[in-house]
């Protein structure tokens, strides 16, 4: 046997063994079928939320997705639970609102056009006219439910089962004032509830001549007196303390001086008695 046939064996020899690999790696065999061939669908099998952990709802808290960090979801949380807080507030504001002179308001009878009216300013005298209702309707110190039951009782003697709904348009009948180092003093209109804290924000914040530690709001009591309420914004500031003093209709807040400026006016009172002195002024 000559060289060239041995080799040409050895070659066949090796062709026969890699096809044969081959064969038993390709071809699975009959008891493992379901093994080597996965299972298809025609559509995607549906998860179970409760299973998988994932959210359906984006403000659903009771779910908590996967896939994200446990400080977004401790922020989420925070998120949902200061609207949860937040939003009974301004909701009871405008719910127990006592209607006054100046507030704009609207009145609606369902399905009846002619009897309904859109942006009624509430004068001084605090009674409204509305069609059908001779003297119309006073509203003064009434919230916008009371006054839809009293619409709703005038109209049931023209209307069967009248369906009335009054909405306050624009709150400009509760007031305040603000006195004392402040940017911008004055009287100002309370559109929404609001705290001792937000007041002071909107009237151009405290003064640097200003004792924030000894902010106080004077409230009419039922006797008539005015009783002060200390509140100290500069805890409040700096999270020692709760921002929950609101104001009510009528208060006063009052933001007294501080040492710099008992300074600055000792120092104003001295120049101009030096000056008197020099020119020869006589001071009393």
């Amino acid at each position: 046997m000559t060289i060239y046939t041995r080799m040409a064996l050895a070659i066949a020899m090796l062709i026969a063994l890699t096809t044969g690999i081959t064969a038993q790696t390709d071809t699975p065999a009959q008891g493992d079928t379901q093994k080597a061939r996965p299972r298809t669908t025609s559509t995607q099998e549906k998860k179970d939320p409760q299973k998988t952990g994932e959210r359906l709802e984006p403000d659903d808290p009771a779910r908590t997705p996967t896939d994200v960090p446990p400080d977004m979801q401790a922020n989420r949380q925070e998120q949902i639970s200061e609207e949860g807080a937040v939003t009974p507030i301004y909701n009871n504001f405008f719910t127990t609102y006592k209607l006054g002179p100046e507030d704009v308001i609207s009145v609606e009878v369902f399905n009846q056009d002619r009897y309904s009216r859109k942006n009624i300013i509430v004068p001084p005298s605090g009674r409204i006219s509305l069609s059908l209702i001779p003297g119309g309707v006073f509203v003064n110190g009434k919230t916008v439910e009371e006054v839809a039951a009293i619409i709703t009782k005038k109209y049931d003697e023209f209307i069967i089962d009248p369906q009335v709904t009054v909405s306050l348009d624009k709150a400009s009948s509760y007031r305040y004032s603000i006195i004392g180092d402040v940017g911008q003093p004055g009287i100002r209109l309370m559109s929404h509830r609001m705290t001792v804290t937000e007041a002071i924000a909107e009237a151009g914040g405290v003064l640097s001549t200003g004792d924030r530690s000894k902010v106080y709001v004077l409230r009419r009591q039922p006797t008539g007196i005015m009783a002060p309420i200390l509140v100290n914004v500069s805890a409040i500031y700096k999270g020692k303390a709760p921002d929950t003093t609101y104001l009510v209709p009528g208060d006063q807040i009052v933001v007294p001086g501080n040492k710099m400026k008992k300074v600055r006016e000792w120092l104003s009172f001295t120049s101009v008695l030096g000056f008197a002195r020099i020119f020869g002024v006589p001071v009393p």
